[in-house]
């Protein structure tokens, strides 16, 4: 099995942040109707302005362990990060995984997240692993930060 392969599962069994927490700014509960699977995602932003940080990122996930294993990712990579770093995160990852295959992903901006790119050859999965990407987006619009539209993504 090779290391990505054993990545994936490690988060998927181990999920790094799951359960969910209080305080929280925002909630939200995507589901991917194509596949079943869901969250319910809690983002806690600290600071204002220039300095606010992601202080915590709490889940409660369902789903294949690509779905599970993404979320796990998302907590570890972007909780304790300054806002404009986890917003580079997700622009990395969402590039990677909509990229078919063609960006390897980087691995200093998306850390364990390089595991999932071999998703991005398999569009049906590219889903799966963006779900708890994109309630982290709206999680964070919906505690009232504003997303650049070139990080919204395909919503």
């Amino acid at each position: 099995m090779d290391l990505y392969q054993q990545l994936i599962l490690d988060h998927s069994k181990r999920p790094v942040n799951a359960g969910l927490r209080e305080p929280f700014d925002a909630e939200v509960h995507h589901v991917n109707p194509t596949c079943g699977d869901e969250i319910t995602l809690r983002v806690h932003v600290s600071g204002e302005g220039d300095e606010r940080s992601i202080e915590d990122i709490s889940y409660d996930s369902m789903g294949c362990s690509i779905s599970v294993a993404s979320a796990s990712i998302l907590a570890e990579e972007v909780t304790g990060r300054p806002l404009d770093e986890a917003l580079n995160t997700w622009a990395a990852m969402r590039a990677m995984l909509t990229s078919k295959g063609e960006d390897p992903g980087d691995e200093e901006l998306i850390g364990d997240g390089v595991a999932l790119s071999g998703v991005a050859k398999y569009p049906a999965r590219v889903k799966c692993a963006l779900l708890s990407w994109m309630a982290f987006t709206d999680a964070l619009q919906r505690s009232g930060i504003s997303i650049p539209a070139s990080e919204e993504g395909t919503r």
